[in-house]
């Protein structure tokens, strides 16, 4: 199948227009009463039609079939990726575990995705699910769409071409995808076998946060956010639509691509971004600061300052703080935090974080340096900068508690002596 169409766009949040053909998006009015080239508008909104201004996300789209065509619905078995997160007890343990192993037989990405753990629900609009993919396939004659929740797709290893109503994006590892809530989408395997993080977000869509003291620079730059331009195929035969809703997904046969949006405009878009390219901020005096210096983006909460969930990275930087123990301190949080590594070695953990793989660490569980950085670290000359170079590690935290699923506490990659990392710290305490 061959895209018409290609390229991005710069800007988070901007109101973008694009189109494949030339005279596609009219003039003065979003739905006249014939569209350009005998084309279908269609309206997609990703918020309330009466949010302010401001917030309110839409994009009109001008399509070659309208997305109401399609056969009706039925259930869709795949048993590792749902949003059952229990109701029973939550373990207060630290958890851990090793990369998803990479499937042996064929596995596309929405067959790939394995649920880790979450809370809230669809129903709610609040919370996140989080899941790891593992895929080897492209997905062929079928693509998907989450009618629940907004998808933060973390690529850890291999690319992804992820062909959407509205464009193309490319995406590899140390890059992030966005995908609105509704998008239609289909993902493609450009360098084989795929492994990587999600985090499905039913909550508020995700924005930039507020810099406040910081100024006007810094974090994550709005022009580095990249939206699709618009591209199309017109294809018809046999082929198949995912849905997920309210938890469960469902398929129904469709006789043509819907990614077939010849031109739109608005700011409900899929986006990607470099995280290479965060400002990343820090301390330069002493102590080692809060990790919510490193925001990517969030979704907000209810409350002001309380995020329904805050996406955070650890880049490359520099650490220059004398007198201070620079790794990650020892704490305990009202937040929970599931932990993800892209490459590279993770400053807190000498060994058994390996990249693909991720940690829980929920709400006031201890957690920290394990016994051999807290060893390193305690003896360091903070005379001289520290660089941190080649890792990128990252975290979907929470103020709600994060329910592992049953399944990711009976995996086989689950790490079930991860506690002993910090058996090895010994006591120095002297009593004067």
């Amino acid at each position: 199948m061959t895209i018409a169409g290609n390229g991005y766009q710069s800007g988070f949040g901007n109101e973008f227009a694009s189109e494949a053909i030339a005279g596609t998006l009219p003039v003065g009015r979003n739905s006249p009463q014939r569209v350009a080239h005998g084309l279908y508008a269609e309206q997609l909104s990703g918020t309330a039609f009466t949010a302010p201004r401001h917030a309110n996300r839409r994009s009109w789209l001008y399509r070659i079939r309208p997305a109401a065509m399609h056969g009706p619905f039925v259930p869709f078995e795949q048993p590792g990726f749902h949003n059952d997160f229990g109701d029973g007890p939550v373990t207060p343990d630290q958890l851990r575990w090793s990369p998803l192993p990479l499937p042996q037989q064929p596995i596309d990405f929405v067959e790939g995705l394995f649920t880790m753990a979450g809370n809230g629900s669809p129903a709610a609009q609040h919370g996140v699910g989080i899941h790891l993919y593992a895929a080897n396939r492209d997905m062929q004659g079928r693509w998907f769409h989450d009618a629940d929740g907004e998808l933060l797709i973390v690529p850890q290893q291999g690319g992804l071409h992820v062909e959407t109503e509205l464009g193309v994006l490319d995406v590899v590892p140390n890059e992030i995808l966005v995908i609105p809530r509704g998008v239609r989408f289909r993902v493609a395997l450009p360098d084989g076998a795929a492994r990587g993080y999600v985090c499905e977000n039913f909550g508020a869509l995700l924005k930039l946060p507020d810099l406040g003291p910081i100024g006007s620079n810094g974090l994550a730059n709005p022009r580095d956010f990249l939206a699709p331009q618009a591209a199309y195929e017109d294809v018809e035969g046999e082929f198949e639509l995912v849905a997920k809703f309210q938890g469960h997904l469902w398929r129904a046969p469709i006789d043509h691509s819907p990614i077939d949006v010849v031109g739109w405009h608005g700011n409900y878009v899929p986006y990607k971004y470099d995280l290479r390219r965060h400002n990343t901020l820090g301390s330069i005096s002493y102590d080692h600061p809060d990790p919510s210096i490193f925001l990517v983006l969030h979704s907000p909460g209810e409350h002001e300052g309380v995020s329904n969930m805050d996406f955070v990275i650890f880049p490359p930087r520099i650490l220059a703080m004398q007198d201070t123990f620079r790794p990650p301190w020892f704490h305990r949080n009202v937040a929970s935090e599931f932990m993800g590594l892209i490459h590279g070695a993770y400053d807190a953990k000498a060994e058994g974080f390996a990249p693909g793989g991720c940690s829980l660490h929920n709400s006031f569980t201890g957690h920290g340096p394990d016994a051999a950085t807290f060893e390193k670290a305690s003896a360091a000359d903070t005379s001289k900068p520290d660089y941190i170079k080649d890792t990128m590690a990252f975290m979907f935290e929470t103020r709600a508690v994060i329910r592992p699923t049953a399944q990711a506490l009976a995996a086989a990659h689950r790490q079930r002596d991860y506690q002993a990392c910090w058996r090895g710290l010994k006591k120095h305490f002297r009593a004067p």
